[in-house]
């Protein structure tokens, strides 16, 4: 009888062992941040950037994710088509997609960044990876008919493709010194955190859409 009890006993730790691997082997969420200067944390000292402080911030609301920070300063739609493919490693499972800023700077025709953003949006979901797409808007002093153009190029997408829109990645920041570095146009320490807060809630639903569509099988 002893040997019998003992064996069970063995038999159910097993189990015991089995049932709980999966959530002990889980990885966290993989995500990147692929942006230009306002992804990349540009005039921040290290630990400053959205990546960074978005990282924290899910971590200490329970997330387990880790945020790879993909912003170049300066970079266009058309540099960022460009450096997708590589910028982003497989087994990413979401990309906040952050550009637009400096086509809008440059006064590029909004067809074009349009276009850049649709094509990666169709790679991106290509290779089965989720995006949260965070908008932008043109400056009034570009006039009105490309600011009309270029604000419906974010929305427009979001329903074509299918995927999560934060309206406007600058939104709280933008024309107020406070959160803002000498420059006028990137956002200091405290604009960052204010970034984050804004966007988080979107951001968790992002992860939460990831959860569902893992138990479904869904990509997007």
């Amino acid at each position: 009888m002893a040997f019998n009890f003992s064996s069970r006993l063995v038999f159910l730790a097993g189990l015991l062992v089995l049932s709980m691997a999966p959530s002990a082997m889980a990885e966290p969420y993989r995500i990147v941040g692929f942006g230009d200067s306002l992804m990349a944390g540009y005039g921040l000292d290290a630990g400053q950037s959205f990546p960074e402080k978005l990282e924290k911030a899910l971590r200490d609301k329970g997330h387990d994710v880790v945020i790879a920070g993909a912003g170049v300063s300066g970079d266009t739609t058309s540099g960022g088509l460009s450096r997708l493919d590589w910028s982003v490693p497989d087994g990413t499972q979401l990309v906040i997609l952050e550009l637009g800023a400096n086509d809008m700077l440059r006064g590029i025709a909004p067809a074009i960044t349009e276009e850049n953003l649709d094509a990666m949006l169709t790679r991106l979901k290509e290779r089965n990876i989720a995006v949260l797409l965070a908008g932008m808007r043109a400056a009034p002093s570009l006039g009105q008919d490309y600011q009309t153009a270029f604000d419906a190029i974010y929305p427009r997408l979001s329903e074509k493709h299918g995927v999560l829109l934060y309206p406007f990645f600058l939104e709280g920041v933008a024309a107020d010194r406070a959160f803002l570095l000498e420059d006028g146009m990137h956002p200091n320490a405290a604009g960052v955190d204010r970034m984050v807060d804004n966007a988080l809630p979107v951001v968790e639903q992002a992860l939460a859409n990831l959860a569902g569509n893992a138990g479904t099988g869904a990509n997007q």
